[in-house]
């Protein structure tokens, strides 16, 4: 099959690209920008005009819910949410039901994706067994299954010293560890950043120094072991100044923040309302601005939606019962260019945490429209202007705080290896 993508204007920060040119692509994969190839007169055209061409989205954190909890969600459910706001490529935890813990359920969600055809899917692998923290999980096997990493979330290791062993194997066989720092013994019971606000509401807080003592400990780990590791959900403005200096040192280390993370702070705690009810919390209003110069910097890499889809009732309760967690996956996009809109991020620092950024921190062969890479890209309306209703979504989850909020931009088509896999008609 041959496409030609014609009238867009293609924009790609990893190849400082930003102009109206024609996309021309065979056998799933993009093989010319701009003039056309010996034998597309051919071609199947699509016209772009007024519309940008991006690279698809790269969220490095998308829970699926299946195996074992398809009552919150589906991979078809959730792969079509994803897809439906042009994120074309999602890493997916291992704290599933039964949990990533052996090959037969790496190659299962897998065998599954490619089942409903939407977004291409990569699970990060269980680095315990049953993610229990105390006996290593077979490493080497869940990559040759298809992992591109592995964690243990936010399940606590038994004690430092079987981490330390879980990271000097990985470190051995040059494997890809992701890190959740939390200090559980200081962590366990919150609901809520440890400040003036949880203290007038009443909520049990989480201190910043829950992350930043075991953000510590993990550093200091692997300069000793040497492991490739990544920090998944960094909340705090310590956090960050961590990170960049564990960076100059030379550690090999990227990081994430949720796109909430950047966009709320602790101030909704006012509201008493559950779909604010995220783990690591909403913190003060410096963390928040701190995680964006984080992201101006280059200390952190990737931006994601932390998609957590629930059922209705895991937020019908007091907050502090409620269980944790959006599903923003669809408006990922929309979400983060409110960054852009409101001056805190410029457009391509932002797109490329959303593409090539996430996908060097996991090794992962997209977020580009170069030639000879795969032809999963979208087709975005930067003036449309929508509201994200209830009714409407796309995801089996009913939780999120966004929900009635009203965007501009949206998704009109996106593309996975040439094929059209979701059109907003």
């Amino acid at each position: 099959m041959k496409l030609r993508i014609q009238n867009g204007r293609l924009i790609d920060p990893s190849q400082n690209l930003n102009c109206v040119a024609d996309l021309f692509i065979e056998n799933h994969k993009i093989v010319a920008i701009g003039e056309a190839p010996v034998g597309f007169d051919d071609a199947d055209v699509v016209d772009a005009e007024g519309h940008w061409v991006l690279p698809g989205l790269v969220d490095v954190a998308v829970s699926l819910r299946e195996p074992g909890f398809t009552q919150k969600g589906s991979i078809a459910t959730e792969g079509r949410a994803a897809v439906s706001g042009g994120v074309t490529t999602v890493v997916c935890p291992p704290d599933t039901s039964p949990i990533v813990d052996t090959p037969a359920v790496a190659a299962l969600i897998q065998d599954k994706a490619d089942e409903a055809g939407m977004a291409n899917v990569f699970p990060i692998g269980a680095l315990t067994q049953g993610l229990e923290g105390s006996h290593l999980s077979n490493m080497v096997s869940l990559t040759d299954a298809g992992c591109v990493a592995l964690s243990n979330g936010r399940h606590a290791m038994a004690n430092t010293k079987v981490l330390s062993r879980a990271l000097e194997y990985a470190a051995t066989h040059d494997l890809l560890v992701v890190f959740h720092p939390d200090e559980e013994s200081l962590s366990e019971g919150g609901c809520a950043h440890e400040g003036l606000m949880s203290t007038m509401h009443g909520l049990s807080g989480i201190p910043e120094t829950a992350e930043t003592i075991a953000l510590t400990r993990d550093l200091l780990l692997i300069e000793k072991t040497g492991v490739r590791a990544h920090f998944a959900r960094l909340s705090s403005a310590k956090s960050i100044e961590m990170i960049a200096n564990a960076k100059l040192s030379g550690l090999d280390v990227t990081a994430d923040v949720a796109v909430h993370n950047l966009l709320l702070n602790d101030d909704v705690l006012d509201q008493f309302d559950g779909q604010y009810h995220v783990l690591p919390p909403l913190r003060a209003e410096n963390d928040r601005l701190t995680l964006i110069e984080g992201v101006k910097r280059g200390v952190i890499s990737a931006i994601c939606s932390d998609h957590q889809p629930h059922e209705k009732m895991a937020k019908v309760a007091p907050f502090a019962a409620t269980e944790p967690g959006m599903a923003n996956v669809e408006v990922l996009l929309p979400l983060a260019m409110r960054l852009v809109d409101e001056g805190d991020l410029d457009f391509d620092s932002l797109l490329s945490c959303l593409t090539s950024g996430p996908a060097s921190c996991f090794g992962l062969e997209a977020g580009s429209l170069s030639v000879g890479s795969f032809a999963d890209f979208i087709l975005y309306d930067s003036t449309a202007r929508w509201t994200w209703e209830y009714k409407n979504r796309k995801t089996k989850g009913h939780n999120s705080a966004f929900f009635g909020s009203e965007f501009v931009g949206q998704v009109v088509a996106s593309y996975i290896s040439g094929q059209c896999v979701y059109r907003n008609l």
